[in-house]
């Protein structure tokens, strides 16, 4: 028999959560706000892969694939109309150039990308907007979520921040 080694998966498979995290005071209620408003030395422990005006980007703890990006507005609304132009346009800008980068870093055959607005719609977090990209590659499906309920992550999460760090460096966007 193989072995899978995913093992920041085990978090959520089981259901645990950081009660170190949860039980600090100073800490916003909001997962996705604490995260930008953490200090940006921690940005590699929070998986925050960019900070720009209006959004931040980051990846997903417990993502589809390798690779799982978030874009997340700062402003704390669950309603996408709420949001300022400017910061849309942000966001719509930083999709684009977020393509780039997985194109450079891991060459995925496509992408997902969309919102998930209200609990209905599959949203995990409702009340902070946010969008995901994933990328997508021939084959990356298998029998192994229909049969175990399991997804295989086929490279450590911290392996693909690095990457895409370092496409980010090489097409510019990272701030000096």
């Amino acid at each position: 028999m193989k072995e899978i080694w995913a093992p920041w998966r085990g978090q959520y498979i089981l259901g645990i959560k950081d009660e170190r995290k949860a039980a600090s005071a100073d800490l916003d209620p909001c997962v996705l706000c604490s995260k930008h408003k953490d200090k940006p030395e921690n940005d590699r422990d929070n998986l925050v892969l960019f900070r720009g005006d209006r959004c931040f980007v980051m990846m997903n703890l417990y993502p589809y694939n390798a690779g799982h990006l978030m874009i997340v507005p700062y402003m704390h609304t669950g309603e996408f109309e709420k949001l300022p132009y400017e910061t849309v346009c942000e966001l719509m800008s930083l999709t684009q150039k977020l393509l780039g980068v997985f194109n450079r870093a891991m060459s995925p055959h496509g992408f997902n990308y969309g919102m998930n607005l209200g609990r209905v719609a599959g949203a995990g977090i409702i009340d902070h907007v946010h969008a995901h990209i994933v990328p997508r590659w021939n084959g990356d499906t298998n029998f192994m979520p229909v049969l175990a309920d399991t997804k295989v992550i086929s490279e450590h999460i911290e392996t693909t921040y690095d990457k895409l760090r370092a496409a980010m460096a090489e097409e510019g966007m990272l701030r000096t």
